[in-house]
């Protein structure tokens, strides 16, 4: 069975389908961070050459973990981007 089957099966169970859904911003940050990256056309190796750290902070930012304003300047500015909040 595939992921993505695994998780379809999954969100028929109101436990799972709640702890996903509080994940739901944590997702959506991963998601635009990695998109940022893949559509710069870059590795997280040449991001974190570009920061000036290793591969793996790289990672954890790109997870959610570890991360700061100044990091995610940094970040964004290795890919050329810039960060926008919204509190919607």
């Amino acid at each position: 069975m595939g992921i993505k089957k695994l998780h379809e099966q999954s969100m028929k169970d109101p436990e799972y389908k709640e702890a996903y859904g509080s994940l739901e911003e944590e997702f959506s940050i991963a998601r635009a961070l990695i998109g940022a990256r893949a559509s710069a056309g870059l590795t997280q190796a040449q991001v974190a050459k570009r920061m000036g750290t290793k591969q793996s902070a790289v990672s954890q930012i790109e997870a959610g973990r570890n991360i700061s304003m100044s990091r995610l300047r940094a970040y964004a500015k290795a890919v050329g981007r810039e960060v926008q909040i919204s509190l919607v």
